[in-house]
């Protein structure tokens, strides 16, 4: 049988050069399915929106009822008296007396379809196509073609990027934009402090107080150092390997993001 192709990528030093080639885990090789990696991306977003609903007696905690029958007196019944044939309130001292009440037409009455907490907001989604499409996500992240599309280059580099094992102990935030930098993929940060906007209105007030560009995705072996220096930089991702998902390297379904990988996260991926 012939031997398949390896993909090899240059491995990074914190200063930008290169010190060796790696050959690529197969994951890599796999087939990109946009389709699927969208499908994937709605369920993992889908799964983290919240129920809500209202009270279910909202706006029924009152006296109105009605009566429509031809033996009550006419001052109290509902029906043959030149009006419309609605719940009234009871209390007839009250300065609300004969109001209607109790339906969604009426003032203070319960809305007519109010959303509820039993309905189902979540998407559902096999267990293999959710692992095919992450895998499908990584490997469109080692296209150019597809990266270009949504970030910034100084330069045209191989991708994935890969720097070697000491970027996952920095400790300074200014270290790793500097060797970011080094690398040739620092315009993309600035891009994203650009473009991210603070919101006001409703939304700032419920907690959404910025709209922010997705950026740089860094992927590790292991929780490390990094990830206290890189969380403040906008549009940044950092997660281990093992912790990958769709949503994560395909923003809003669109496959290919910026993705740097350490040494010892390739390693692992390697059994995938």
């Amino acid at each position: 049988m012939p031997q398949e192709h390896k993909l090899s990528v240059p491995v990074f030093a914190l200063d930008g050069k290169k010190l060796r080639e790696e050959n690529l885990p197969a994951v890599f090789s796999g087939i990109i399915e946009p389709e699927l990696i969208e499908r994937a991306v709605l369920a993992i977003n889908s799964a983290s929106r919240q129920p809500q609903g209202v009270f279910p007696h909202a706006g029924m905690n009152t006296t109105a009822e009605y009566r429509a029958s031809r033996k009550l007196p006419a001052n109290v019944r509902g029906m043959n008296i030149e009006r419309s044939r609605l719940p009234r309130t009871k209390n007839h001292r009250a300065k609300n007396a004969g109001r209607v009440a109790g339906v969604p037409r009426s003032v203070g009455g319960p809305k007519a379809h109010p959303p509820r907490v039993e309905k189902q907001l979540e998407e559902k989604i096999n267990k293999k196509e959710k692992r095919a499409a992450l895998k499908s996500a990584v490997a469109a992240s080692k296209e150019f073609s597809l990266v270009s599309k949504r970030h910034f280059f100084e330069k045209e580099i191989p991708l994935p990027v890969v720097i070697e094992d000491k970027f996952e102990e920095l400790k300074k935030t200014r270290d790793v934009v500097k060797t970011l930098k080094a690398i040739g993929i620092s315009a993309d940060l600035e891009n994203a402090k650009k473009k991210t906007r603070m919101r006001s209105g409703k939304a700032r007030r419920r907690g959404r107080t910025k709209k922010e560009k997705k950026s740089i995705l860094i992927v590790t072996g292991k929780n490390a150092a990094i990830y206290k220096a890189a969380r403040n930089l906008e549009g940044v991702d950092i997660s281990p390997f093992d912790k990958l998902n769709a949503a994560l390297l395909a923003p809003g379904g669109m496959p290919g993001r910026l993705t740097v990988f350490t040494e010892s996260a390739l390693a692992g991926m390697k059994k995938w």
